[in-house]
């Protein structure tokens, strides 16, 4: 996982609790923070109480089964990137799943290695989707550059020269684009530290930063109530 980008937040819907704990264990020894639901409805609570950047969905589970779970989730969140897992080859459940806006299909037995190539070329496709980092450490957001390394936001012909601690913060909210910041992460990365201090210092800085971005309309930098912040480009690239 590269530094600077937050662990992803995997919800992992999985029936099989021997299969669904060999899962989580791996994807968290290889970085990721997976929380394991053992049928859809235990999962669709869970969607809903807390954020989640990646969904692993088992298509046959108990009470709410994952064709029923990935509507529901997509009611709530159209753009979250999501892999179903299933004992079935069959193309009719493909053509069901794609349609409901799965990013992919893995069928049992899986090797755990395929599995993570999988969910790489996911995010990968999903960063690509809605902008983020386009070089070197130059971010697309909307219609602005944001150059890290020369601390510099361009909009059109209109340079905003920023300080190292702007540029930090900025940073981690492009490489999270359309994504939830999390408060403790950000001042841990920025401040060393999550103290009250530092997160009054924070909300300065994240004022400063909304002022920079808002001439264009379809740029938004937004609190989530209890958890961060989220930079949000409503531009698909």
């Amino acid at each position: 996982m590269d530094k600077g980008i937050q662990k992803v937040k995997v919800l992992l819907a999985e029936d099989d609790k021997n299969l669904g704990s060999v899962l989580k264990s791996y994807l968290d020894v290889k970085g990721y923070d997976a929380t394991l639901c053992v049928n859809g409805q235990e999962a669709i609570n869970t969607f809903e109480k807390g954020y989640f950047s990646f969904c692993i969905v088992d298509v046959m589970m108990p009470i709410k089964d994952g064709f029923t779970l990935v509507k529901e989730i997509r009611e709530r969140d159209k753009t979250i990137p999501v892999l179903f897992l299933t004992a079935k080859s069959m193309q009719e459940d493909k053509l069901k799943g794609f349609s409901l806006g799965a990013d992919d299909y893995l069928t049992k037995p899986f090797s755990m290695e395929e599995l993570l190539v999988r969910m790489q070329a996911i995010l990968r496709r999903a960063r690509e989707r809605r902008g983020g980092e386009i070089g070197n450490n130059i971010f697309k957001i909307g219609e602005y550059i944001f150059d890290f390394n020369r601390q510099l936001l361009s909009f059109k012909d209109k340079d905003q020269k920023l300080t190292s601690k702007e540029s930090a913060l900025l940073r981690l909210l492009s490489l999270n684009l359309n994504q939830v910041l999390d408060r403790s992460y950000a001042l841990k990365e920025i401040w060393n530290d999550d103290s009250y201090f530092n997160a009054r210092s924070m909300d300065v800085y994240i004022t400063k930063l909304r002022k920079f971005l808002k001439d264009d309309k379809n740029v938004e930098l937004i609190n989530v109530h209890g958890i961060g912040f989220k930079l949000v480009s409503s531009i698909a690239y």
